[in-house]
């Protein structure tokens, strides 16, 4: 009998697998990290092949922890760090380079000579994305451009582009024998090659970055059966595949319109349920698909995307070494009242929503000789605070809907310090699941749905509940007071690179 549900969550730092019971709590979990390479500023890079040694051990491991043979399982589901971009040889299984994560910013020239001609919003109205360097395309073109010999193998029908997703699901169903090569609706939406209103590739954008259209992968929907798992999982039907932001949104049941969630992990991102509707912001946000359930119509969502959030937490511990381990920081943090004047501005790959701006790098204002290391690690908790704020109000002019509560995840919200500075400076309540690592859940329910493990979204909000709530208790002047401090913060980071 078929009694659990398992999810590969391939994030920026770590790789997970969790099996999930007919409940949608957790019965087993293995995870672990992979190197971050920096070869050179602004670069950030993974090696593909650690990746998927990665994935394969967390499977195992989470089987042999919880005990779980591999023919109990119904499915398993995929989510994934998302705009990080690879090419690899189909018939080798070789990467012809590292990955090139989202948060790069090589390709900020390409970016800059496609705008020439339309501006930094020229695909905006098919894509719903800005042109920057977050996003594949951009990084796609780079590596067709720079590394030797591959723009000729991948006209030739040779090579295979994918966002992890696309590399763990080919993978999985066999790679050089026979893997499917795929991705969802919700990872290609955030290639800056997809047309939203027909999800599938634009011809007229591969055009102008000469990507041939032979190395991309089929779309498909988001919870359907793609093809059968080899190695540990033998067998096993894998039928989800979920951006990380949109399977957190999917685990937080946010299945009707006007329902928010904001995940805190090294970025942070804020998406927001349009339904039906792609809304094409005029305040900075991306419009991207939510998520699609096998023939059912595709769900769109506004997002904010913030790129450092969790990983300024590390930086302040592996660069600068003020803490020991990211959980010490919140100690720290309250060795003080207040931040002292001290704003962080983590724009370390340039700045994301609303802003969208390549050229900002971080600065930290405000220092006096008053200032300690307690001011400096609170500063880098309210900095994760500013910044959704800044999303939320964006979100919020485009959406017209003015949100009652926030549902939070990710790994942050568990710093009660930071929790409560984030309600305090939105002015809501924020609310914690039972199962705060959504990302794994909601991939899990996709995958579930697309085999009859469980029969509708009713009953997957059924398993929702709320562990925890932050009631904002800041008087409003305060709060005014702090955020128009930060904004001027941010404005020092501007056009830092030319």
């Amino acid at each position: 009998m078929n009694k659990y549900i398992a999810a590969i969550d391939q994030g920026t730092t770590s790789t997970r697998c969790m099996i999930f019971d007919h409940g949608g709590q957790v019965v087993a979990a293995d995870q672990r990290e992979h190197a971050q390479l920096f070869a050179q500023p602004g670069w950030v890079e993974h090696d593909p092949l650690e990746i998927w040694e990665r994935t394969q051990q967390v499977v195992a491991g989470a089987l042999a922890k919880g005990g779980i043979a591999r023919a109990q399982l119904a499915a398993v589901g995929i989510t994934n760090q998302r705009e990080t971009t690879l090419l690899w040889d189909r018939h080798t299984g070789q990467p012809v380079h590292n990955a090139i994560v989202w948060q790069d910013t090589r390709t900020a020239a390409i970016c800059a000579r496609l705008a020439r001609s339309g501006g930094q919003n020229r695909f905006r109205r098919k894509t719903g994305l800005p042109l920057a360097t977050y996003f594949s395309g951009p990084k796609i073109k780079w590596l067709l451009d720079n590394v030797p010999g591959v723009r000729a193998r991948a006209q030739s029908g040779d090579l295979l582009f994918g966002n992890i997703d696309s590399w763990l699901i080919w993978n999985l169903t066999g790679g050089i024998n026979g893997g499917v090569h795929i991705t969802d609706v919700t990872n290609a939406s955030r290639t800056l090659l997809l047309n939203l209103a027909t999800l599938d590739w634009d011809a007229a954008i591969l055009k102008a970055l000469g990507i041939p259209r032979a190395v991309l992968p089929a779309v498909h929907s988001s919870s359907e059966v793609y093809g059968t798992a080899t190695g540990h999982l033998q067998g096993v039907p894998v039928a989800s595949d979920l951006g990380d932001q949109q399977a957190a949104l999917f685990g937080q049941t946010c299945f009707r319109p006007g329902e928010a969630k904001n995940t805190y992990g090294t970025g942070c991102f804020m998406l927001l349920n349009t339904g039906a509707r792609a809304v094409q912001s005029r305040n900075g946000l991306l419009t991207t698909v939510a998520y699609k359930l096998g023939s059912a119509r595709p769900v769109y969502a506004l997002e904010g995307s913030i790129a450092i959030s969790g990983a300024l937490v590390q930086w302040l511990r592996d660069n600068l070494g003020l803490i020991e381990s990211s959980g010490a920081v919140e100690a720290l943090a309250n060795t003080v009242a207040d931040n002292g004047g001290v704003y962080f501005v983590p724009a370390f790959s340039g700045l994301y929503a609303p802003y969208w701006k390549d050229s900002a790098r971080g600065v930290i204002a405000g220092l006096t000789r008053y200032a300690n290391k307690g001011h400096l690690a609170r500063a880098v908790l309210e900095a994760t605070a500013f910044q959704t704020r800044e999303v939320l109000d964006a979100m919020q002019r485009d959406s017209r809907v003015r949100l009652k509560a926030l549902k939070v995840d990710g790994g942050m919200v568990f710093n009660e310090t930071l929790m409560q500075f984030q309600a305090d400076m939105l002015g809501v309540p924020l609310q914690r699941p039972a199962v705060a690592e959504t990302t794994a859940l909601g991939a899990a329910y996709a995958a579930g749905l697309a085999v009859g493990f469980w029969n509708s979204a009713d009953e997957l909000r059924a398993h929702a509940s709320v562990a925890r709530q932050w009631q904002p208790q800041m008087a409003s002047r305060m709060r005014a007071t702090l955020y128009a401090k930060w904004k001027k913060a941010v404005t020092r980071s501007f056009n830092w690179t030319d």
